[in-house]
Protein backbone atom coordinates (compact mmCIF):
# COMPACT_ATOMS: atom_id res chain seq x y z
CA UNK A 1 0.00 0.00 0.00
CA UNK A 2 1.81 3.45 -1.43
CA UNK A 3 1.26 5.71 2.40
CA UNK A 4 -0.25 9.14 1.98
CA UNK A 5 0.65 12.10 1.94
CA UNK A 6 1.05 13.66 5.20
CA UNK A 7 -1.71 16.31 5.72
CA UNK A 8 -0.31 19.64 5.61
CA UNK A 9 -1.76 22.67 7.09
CA UNK A 10 -4.66 24.37 5.22
CA UNK A 11 -3.73 27.72 4.26
CA UNK A 12 -4.38 30.74 6.65
CA UNK A 13 -6.96 33.23 5.65
CA UNK A 14 -5.75 36.58 5.10
CA UNK A 15 -6.12 39.06 8.27
CA UNK A 16 -9.51 41.18 7.93
CA UNK A 17 -7.92 44.95 7.64
CA UNK A 18 -8.60 46.53 11.28
CA UNK A 19 -9.54 50.14 10.25
CA UNK A 20 -9.36 53.78 12.07
CA UNK A 21 -11.17 56.89 11.35
CA UNK A 22 -9.35 59.75 12.44
CA UNK A 23 -12.77 62.36 12.20
CA UNK A 24 -15.37 64.22 13.58
CA UNK A 25 -17.36 61.37 15.57
CA UNK A 26 -21.33 62.96 14.86
CA UNK A 27 -20.35 63.69 11.46
CA UNK A 28 -21.97 61.92 8.60
CA UNK A 29 -19.05 61.38 6.11
CA UNK A 30 -17.12 59.02 9.84
CA UNK A 31 -21.16 56.96 9.81
CA UNK A 32 -20.96 56.85 6.06
CA UNK A 33 -17.64 54.81 5.92
CA UNK A 34 -18.01 52.94 9.43
CA UNK A 35 -21.75 51.50 7.73
CA UNK A 36 -19.63 50.71 4.88
CA UNK A 37 -17.09 48.67 6.29
CA UNK A 38 -19.96 46.88 8.69
CA UNK A 39 -21.62 45.94 5.79
CA UNK A 40 -18.76 44.27 4.48
CA UNK A 41 -18.80 42.42 7.25
CA UNK A 42 -15.69 43.55 8.69
CA UNK A 43 -14.81 44.85 12.46
CA UNK A 44 -16.25 47.67 13.66
CA UNK A 45 -14.32 50.72 12.22
CA UNK A 46 -13.18 52.83 15.84
CA UNK A 47 -12.75 56.25 15.43
CA UNK A 48 -9.67 58.81 16.90
CA UNK A 49 -11.71 61.93 17.42
CA UNK A 50 -9.53 65.27 15.15
CA UNK A 51 -10.01 66.99 18.46
CA UNK A 52 -7.77 64.53 20.19
CA UNK A 53 -5.31 64.68 17.35
CA UNK A 54 -5.04 68.67 17.10
CA UNK A 55 -4.42 68.07 20.98
CA UNK A 56 -1.92 66.23 21.17
CA UNK A 57 -3.39 62.78 21.62
CA UNK A 58 -4.36 59.73 19.32
CA UNK A 59 -4.27 56.17 19.94
CA UNK A 60 -3.27 53.71 17.60
CA UNK A 61 -2.09 50.03 17.56
CA UNK A 62 0.09 47.40 15.43
CA UNK A 63 -1.87 46.12 11.86
CA UNK A 64 -4.53 49.02 11.99
CA UNK A 65 -5.21 51.04 9.22
CA UNK A 66 -5.75 54.20 9.18
CA UNK A 67 -8.43 56.66 7.59
CA UNK A 68 -8.17 60.12 7.43
CA UNK A 69 -11.49 62.36 6.88
CA UNK A 70 -12.29 65.86 6.23
CA UNK A 71 -11.96 67.68 10.03
CA UNK A 72 -14.81 70.16 8.65
CA UNK A 73 -18.28 70.76 11.08
CA UNK A 74 -16.94 70.82 13.90
CA UNK A 75 -16.99 73.98 15.68
CA UNK A 76 -14.20 73.55 17.91
CA UNK A 77 -12.00 71.60 15.79
CA UNK A 78 -12.27 74.52 13.14
CA UNK A 79 -11.38 76.85 16.14
CA UNK A 80 -7.98 75.17 17.24
CA UNK A 81 -7.59 75.32 13.33
CA UNK A 82 -8.51 78.65 11.84
CA UNK A 83 -8.17 80.40 16.09
CA UNK A 84 -12.11 82.02 14.95
CA UNK A 85 -14.55 80.79 17.73
CA UNK A 86 -17.33 81.89 14.46
CA UNK A 87 -16.94 79.00 11.66
CA UNK A 88 -19.23 81.11 9.56
CA UNK A 89 -16.41 83.25 9.44
CA UNK A 90 -14.15 83.17 6.07
CA UNK A 91 -11.05 84.86 7.62
CA UNK A 92 -8.32 82.36 8.54
CA UNK A 93 -7.52 79.59 5.77
CA UNK A 94 -4.47 80.14 6.10
CA UNK A 95 -3.94 79.02 9.64
CA UNK A 96 -5.99 76.64 8.79
CA UNK A 97 -3.94 74.47 6.56
CA UNK A 98 -0.38 75.67 8.77
CA UNK A 99 -2.33 73.83 11.27
CA UNK A 100 -3.81 70.62 9.38
CA UNK A 101 -1.21 69.51 7.63
CA UNK A 102 1.39 70.03 10.53
CA UNK A 103 -0.85 67.94 12.19
CA UNK A 104 -1.11 65.56 9.82
CA UNK A 105 2.62 65.28 9.73
CA UNK A 106 2.47 64.39 13.56
CA UNK A 107 0.09 61.84 12.74
CA UNK A 108 1.82 60.01 10.18
CA UNK A 109 4.88 59.58 13.06
CA UNK A 110 2.12 58.44 15.93
CA UNK A 111 0.51 56.05 13.22
CA UNK A 112 4.06 54.69 11.69
CA UNK A 113 5.49 54.54 15.32
CA UNK A 114 2.55 52.60 16.69
CA UNK A 115 3.05 49.99 13.51
CA UNK A 116 -0.31 50.91 11.77
CA UNK A 117 -0.76 52.39 8.21
CA UNK A 118 -2.33 54.99 6.75
CA UNK A 119 -4.51 54.69 3.69
CA UNK A 120 -2.64 57.81 1.70
CA UNK A 121 0.41 59.68 1.55
CA UNK A 122 0.28 62.29 4.37
CA UNK A 123 2.45 64.20 2.30
CA UNK A 124 -0.23 64.79 -0.30
CA UNK A 125 -2.84 67.38 1.85
CA UNK A 126 -0.32 69.91 1.52
CA UNK A 127 -0.44 69.92 -2.19
CA UNK A 128 -4.02 68.80 -2.54
CA UNK A 129 -5.09 72.07 -0.06
CA UNK A 130 -2.90 74.52 -1.79
CA UNK A 131 -4.61 75.59 -5.25
CA UNK A 132 -1.25 76.40 -6.66
CA UNK A 133 0.59 73.91 -5.98
CA UNK A 134 -2.29 71.39 -6.92
CA UNK A 135 -2.72 73.61 -10.16
CA UNK A 136 0.94 73.26 -10.94
CA UNK A 137 1.18 69.54 -10.58
CA UNK A 138 -1.95 68.78 -12.90
CA UNK A 139 -0.08 71.20 -15.69
CA UNK A 140 2.75 69.48 -15.40
CA UNK A 141 1.46 66.26 -15.63
CA UNK A 142 -0.52 67.59 -18.86
CA UNK A 143 -3.76 67.85 -17.39
CA UNK A 144 -5.83 70.45 -19.11
CA UNK A 145 -6.66 73.21 -16.22
CA UNK A 146 -7.12 76.66 -16.55
CA UNK A 147 -4.61 79.52 -17.29
CA UNK A 148 -3.46 80.85 -13.83
CA UNK A 149 -0.78 83.62 -13.56
CA UNK A 150 -0.50 82.12 -9.36
CA UNK A 151 0.25 78.49 -10.11
CA UNK A 152 3.06 76.89 -8.21
CA UNK A 153 5.44 77.53 -5.88
CA UNK A 154 7.45 80.19 -7.54
CA UNK A 155 3.85 82.13 -8.52
CA UNK A 156 3.81 86.60 -7.71
CA UNK A 157 2.44 87.11 -4.63
CA UNK A 158 -1.20 88.79 -4.36
CA UNK A 159 -0.98 90.93 -1.62
CA UNK A 160 -4.26 92.43 -2.50
CA UNK A 161 -7.03 93.85 -5.17
CA UNK A 162 -3.86 95.90 -6.76
CA UNK A 163 -2.30 92.99 -7.74
CA UNK A 164 -5.37 90.63 -8.60
CA UNK A 165 -6.14 93.93 -11.19
CA UNK A 166 -2.39 93.86 -12.52
CA UNK A 167 -2.39 90.15 -12.98
CA UNK A 168 -5.57 90.00 -14.73
CA UNK A 169 -4.56 92.70 -17.45
CA UNK A 170 -1.34 90.96 -18.16
CA UNK A 171 -2.57 87.34 -18.08
CA UNK A 172 -5.30 88.79 -20.53
CA UNK A 173 -8.05 87.80 -18.21
CA UNK A 174 -10.96 89.94 -18.26
CA UNK A 175 -13.10 87.24 -16.40
CA UNK A 176 -11.19 84.97 -13.93
CA UNK A 177 -12.18 83.38 -10.14
CA UNK A 178 -9.99 84.81 -7.20
CA UNK A 179 -9.55 81.88 -4.82
CA UNK A 180 -8.85 81.03 -1.29
CA UNK A 181 -5.55 79.26 -1.99
CA UNK A 182 -6.53 77.13 1.10
CA UNK A 183 -10.22 77.15 0.69
CA UNK A 184 -12.97 75.00 0.07
CA UNK A 185 -16.66 74.57 -0.77
CA UNK A 186 -16.92 78.00 -2.66
CA UNK A 187 -15.79 79.44 0.41
CA UNK A 188 -14.13 83.10 -0.25
CA UNK A 189 -14.57 82.53 -4.16
CA UNK A 190 -15.05 85.55 -6.17
CA UNK A 191 -16.22 85.18 -9.91
CA UNK A 192 -14.37 88.25 -11.13
CA UNK A 193 -15.74 90.46 -14.10
CA UNK A 194 -14.08 93.58 -15.93
CA UNK A 195 -14.63 95.17 -19.39
CA UNK A 196 -12.76 97.75 -21.70
CA UNK A 197 -14.23 100.97 -19.90
CA UNK A 198 -12.66 99.89 -16.41
CA UNK A 199 -15.89 98.70 -14.98
CA UNK A 200 -15.67 95.61 -12.08
CA UNK A 201 -18.12 93.31 -10.44
CA UNK A 202 -18.29 89.88 -8.76
CA UNK A 203 -19.95 87.81 -7.68
CA UNK A 204 -19.64 85.39 -4.40
CA UNK A 205 -21.32 83.97 -1.40
CA UNK A 206 -19.54 86.49 0.58
CA UNK A 207 -21.01 88.71 2.82
CA UNK A 208 -19.03 91.30 4.17
CA UNK A 209 -20.65 93.22 7.29
CA UNK A 210 -20.32 96.92 7.82
CA UNK A 211 -17.78 96.71 10.29
CA UNK A 212 -15.47 94.77 7.61
CA UNK A 213 -15.50 90.58 8.92
CA UNK A 214 -16.60 88.51 6.34
CA UNK A 215 -18.76 85.61 6.13
CA UNK A 216 -19.83 82.68 4.50
CA UNK A 217 -23.31 82.73 3.42
CA UNK A 218 -26.03 80.79 1.83
CA UNK A 219 -27.45 83.80 -0.73
CA UNK A 220 -24.47 84.41 -3.73
CA UNK A 221 -24.33 87.67 -4.32
CA UNK A 222 -23.21 90.27 -6.63
CA UNK A 223 -20.79 93.42 -6.01
CA UNK A 224 -20.92 95.83 -8.52
CA UNK A 225 -18.27 97.98 -7.85
CA UNK A 226 -14.13 97.98 -8.30
CA UNK A 227 -14.61 99.55 -4.48
CA UNK A 228 -16.60 96.82 -3.06
CA UNK A 229 -14.61 94.18 -5.15
CA UNK A 230 -11.04 95.30 -3.70
CA UNK A 231 -12.31 96.07 -0.03
CA UNK A 232 -12.96 91.77 -0.10
CA UNK A 233 -10.04 90.71 -1.51
CA UNK A 234 -7.81 92.81 0.40
CA UNK A 235 -9.61 91.41 3.77
CA UNK A 236 -9.00 87.86 1.80
CA UNK A 237 -5.72 88.18 0.47
CA UNK A 238 -3.20 87.81 3.66
CA UNK A 239 -4.83 83.95 3.65
CA UNK A 240 -3.41 83.23 0.28
CA UNK A 241 -5.03 83.67 -3.08
CA UNK A 242 -5.22 81.75 -6.38
CA UNK A 243 -6.47 83.13 -9.76
CA UNK A 244 -7.72 80.89 -12.82
CA UNK A 245 -9.30 82.05 -15.84
CA UNK A 246 -12.72 82.10 -15.80
CA UNK A 247 -13.76 79.18 -18.47
CA UNK A 248 -17.09 79.46 -19.96
CA UNK A 249 -18.95 75.89 -19.38
CA UNK A 250 -21.46 73.56 -21.23
CA UNK A 251 -25.35 74.28 -20.32
CA UNK A 252 -28.19 72.11 -19.52
CA UNK A 253 -31.32 73.40 -19.87
CA UNK A 254 -30.29 76.78 -19.33
CA UNK A 255 -27.87 76.17 -16.57
CA UNK A 256 -23.91 76.38 -16.53
CA UNK A 257 -22.88 72.84 -16.10
CA UNK A 258 -19.94 70.99 -14.82
CA UNK A 259 -19.46 67.20 -12.63
CA UNK A 260 -17.98 65.66 -9.78
CA UNK A 261 -16.22 62.65 -10.46
CA UNK A 262 -14.78 60.46 -7.67
CA UNK A 263 -12.02 58.66 -8.70
CA UNK A 264 -10.54 55.30 -6.76
CA UNK A 265 -7.68 53.82 -7.18
CA UNK A 266 -6.91 55.14 -10.92
CA UNK A 267 -10.68 54.33 -11.94
CA UNK A 268 -13.78 56.95 -12.57
CA UNK A 269 -16.13 55.23 -10.12
CA UNK A 270 -19.06 57.98 -9.71
CA UNK A 271 -19.83 60.78 -11.38
CA UNK A 272 -22.47 63.53 -11.13
CA UNK A 273 -23.81 66.44 -13.09
CA UNK A 274 -24.47 70.08 -11.08
CA UNK A 275 -25.87 72.98 -13.09
CA UNK A 276 -26.67 76.36 -12.01
CA UNK A 277 -27.36 79.88 -12.72
CA UNK A 278 -24.67 81.69 -10.96
CA UNK A 279 -20.80 80.74 -11.77
CA UNK A 280 -20.82 78.16 -8.82
CA UNK A 281 -22.66 74.91 -9.26
CA UNK A 282 -22.46 74.26 -5.30
CA UNK A 283 -25.71 72.47 -4.22
CA UNK A 284 -25.83 74.58 -1.07
CA UNK A 285 -25.51 77.54 -3.35
CA UNK A 286 -28.26 77.10 -4.70
CA UNK A 287 -27.32 74.98 -7.41
CA UNK A 288 -28.74 71.84 -9.05
CA UNK A 289 -28.04 68.02 -9.94
CA UNK A 290 -28.67 67.93 -13.33
CA UNK A 291 -29.18 64.58 -15.75
CA UNK A 292 -25.81 62.43 -16.32
CA UNK A 293 -27.83 60.80 -19.52
CA UNK A 294 -28.12 63.89 -21.32
CA UNK A 295 -24.73 65.32 -20.48
CA UNK A 296 -23.41 61.39 -22.17
CA UNK A 297 -25.91 62.31 -25.01
CA UNK A 298 -24.41 65.85 -25.50
CA UNK A 299 -21.04 64.67 -25.50
CA UNK A 300 -21.74 61.82 -27.89
CA UNK A 301 -23.48 64.57 -30.17
CA UNK A 302 -21.03 66.69 -30.19
CA UNK A 303 -18.77 64.12 -31.53
CA UNK A 304 -17.07 63.33 -28.32
CA UNK A 305 -16.96 60.09 -26.26
CA UNK A 306 -17.75 59.76 -22.67
CA UNK A 307 -14.64 57.75 -22.30
CA UNK A 308 -12.37 61.07 -23.03
CA UNK A 309 -14.03 62.90 -20.11
CA UNK A 310 -14.01 60.12 -17.50
CA UNK A 311 -9.86 59.51 -18.59
CA UNK A 312 -9.37 63.16 -17.80
CA UNK A 313 -10.29 62.79 -14.45
CA UNK A 314 -7.92 59.28 -13.95
CA UNK A 315 -5.17 61.68 -15.49
CA UNK A 316 -5.92 64.44 -12.97
CA UNK A 317 -6.06 61.31 -9.93
CA UNK A 318 -2.86 60.14 -11.19
CA UNK A 319 -1.35 63.01 -10.02
CA UNK A 320 -1.71 62.59 -6.55
CA UNK A 321 -0.85 58.55 -6.74
CA UNK A 322 -0.54 58.31 -2.81
CA UNK A 323 -4.12 59.27 -2.43
CA UNK A 324 -6.51 56.35 -3.27
CA UNK A 325 -9.97 58.18 -3.68
CA UNK A 326 -10.59 62.02 -4.66
CA UNK A 327 -13.13 63.63 -6.32
CA UNK A 328 -12.80 66.14 -9.59
CA UNK A 329 -14.50 68.87 -10.29
CA UNK A 330 -14.56 68.67 -14.46
CA UNK A 331 -15.07 71.33 -16.22
CA UNK A 332 -16.97 70.81 -20.25
CA UNK A 333 -16.47 73.72 -22.15
CA UNK A 334 -19.07 75.17 -24.81
CA UNK A 335 -20.17 72.65 -26.83
CA UNK A 336 -19.25 69.44 -24.95
CA UNK A 337 -15.87 68.79 -27.08
CA UNK A 338 -13.34 70.06 -24.63
CA UNK A 339 -13.06 69.64 -20.68
CA UNK A 340 -10.93 71.14 -17.89
CA UNK A 341 -10.17 70.23 -13.96
CA UNK A 342 -11.39 72.91 -11.74
CA UNK A 343 -10.20 71.59 -8.89
CA UNK A 344 -9.17 67.94 -7.29
CA UNK A 345 -10.78 67.62 -3.96
CA UNK A 346 -9.40 65.49 -1.05
CA UNK A 347 -12.10 65.08 0.86
CA UNK A 348 -14.54 65.16 -2.47
CA UNK A 349 -16.54 61.67 -2.30
CA UNK A 350 -19.29 62.88 -0.01
CA UNK A 351 -22.40 62.11 -2.55
CA UNK A 352 -24.93 60.48 -0.72
CA UNK A 353 -26.86 57.62 -2.29
CA UNK A 354 -25.18 58.11 -5.31
CA UNK A 355 -24.00 54.29 -6.97
CA UNK A 356 -21.39 53.50 -8.84
CA UNK A 357 -20.81 54.47 -13.18
CA UNK A 358 -21.81 51.16 -15.43
CA UNK A 359 -18.81 49.38 -16.29
CA UNK A 360 -16.66 51.21 -13.10
CA UNK A 361 -16.52 48.35 -10.72
CA UNK A 362 -18.56 50.03 -8.45
CA UNK A 363 -22.00 49.56 -9.74
CA UNK A 364 -24.51 48.86 -6.89
CA UNK A 365 -21.68 50.90 -4.39
CA UNK A 366 -22.29 54.33 -2.87
CA UNK A 367 -18.77 56.08 -2.76
CA UNK A 368 -17.87 54.79 0.38
CA UNK A 369 -18.60 51.16 0.08
CA UNK A 370 -16.83 51.28 -3.21
CA UNK A 371 -14.02 52.44 -1.11
CA UNK A 372 -14.09 49.72 1.13
CA UNK A 373 -14.19 47.39 -1.41
CA UNK A 374 -11.20 48.78 -3.29
CA UNK A 375 -9.00 48.72 0.75
CA UNK A 376 -9.92 45.05 1.19
CA UNK A 377 -8.35 44.40 -3.11
CA UNK A 378 -4.75 45.81 -1.78
CA UNK A 379 -2.96 48.17 -3.28
CA UNK A 380 -3.30 49.01 -6.78
CA UNK A 381 -0.95 48.97 -9.31
CA UNK A 382 -1.81 50.42 -12.97
CA UNK A 383 -1.24 51.08 -16.40
CA UNK A 384 -3.61 52.49 -19.54
CA UNK A 385 -4.58 50.69 -22.41
CA UNK A 386 -4.85 53.01 -25.52
CA UNK A 387 -8.39 53.63 -24.94
CA UNK A 388 -7.55 55.33 -21.54
CA UNK A 389 -9.66 52.35 -19.58
CA UNK A 390 -7.48 51.77 -16.42
CA UNK A 391 -6.16 48.17 -15.79
CA UNK A 392 -6.47 47.48 -12.04
CA UNK A 393 -4.48 44.55 -10.16
CA UNK A 394 -3.49 44.72 -6.36
CA UNK A 395 -0.21 43.80 -4.38
CA UNK A 396 0.20 43.78 -1.01
CA UNK A 397 -0.33 46.93 0.91
CA UNK A 398 3.43 46.65 2.42
CA UNK A 399 4.51 46.98 -0.97
CA UNK A 400 2.71 50.08 -2.32
CA UNK A 401 3.78 50.77 -6.13
CA UNK A 402 3.83 53.95 -7.86
CA UNK A 403 0.56 54.61 -10.56
CA UNK A 404 2.01 55.03 -13.60
CA UNK A 405 1.44 58.10 -15.08
CA UNK A 406 -0.36 57.96 -18.71
CA UNK A 407 0.81 59.90 -21.27
CA UNK A 408 -2.84 59.65 -23.48
CA UNK A 409 -3.47 62.88 -25.58
CA UNK A 410 -5.42 65.48 -24.52
CA UNK A 411 -6.27 68.68 -25.82
CA UNK A 412 -5.23 71.49 -23.54
CA UNK A 413 -7.49 74.16 -22.04
CA UNK A 414 -6.02 78.02 -22.89
CA UNK A 415 -8.62 79.62 -22.65
CA UNK A 416 -28.37 85.90 4.08
CA UNK A 417 -28.32 83.09 5.52
CA UNK A 418 -24.77 81.68 6.79
CA UNK A 419 -22.81 78.68 6.60
CA UNK A 420 -20.41 77.31 8.05
CA UNK A 421 -17.00 76.58 6.03
CA UNK A 422 -17.08 72.27 5.54
CA UNK A 423 -13.80 71.93 4.63
CA UNK A 424 -13.12 69.69 1.88
CA UNK A 425 -16.88 68.59 1.54
CA UNK A 426 -18.51 67.72 -1.73
CA UNK A 427 -19.82 70.97 -3.57
CA UNK A 428 -22.71 68.29 -4.66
Amino acid sequence: MIPSPPLGHPPEEPARPRFVVVGNPANRRVTYFRDAVRAAGLPEARVEPWLDVLRGGGRFHPGETVRLESPGEEPEVERLLRGTDDPTRVEGTGRWYEAFTAATARLARTVREAGAVLVDDPAEPAVLFDKRLAHARLREAGVPVPDSPTSGPAGPPVRGWADVRALMAAGGLPRAFVKLAHGSSASGVLAVETNGSGRVQATTSVERTPDGRLFNSLRVRRYTTEREVATIVDALAPDGLHIERWLPKAVQQGRAADLRVVVIDGRATHAVVRTSRSPMTNLHLGGARGDLGAVRAAISAAGGRWADALEVCERAADAFPGTRCVGIDLLPAVGWRRFAVGEVNAFGDLLPGLTGLPGSGAEGRDTYAAQVAALLRGTPTRTRTHTGTPRTTSTPRTARTPRTTSTARTTRTTHTTRTTRTTGTSTT
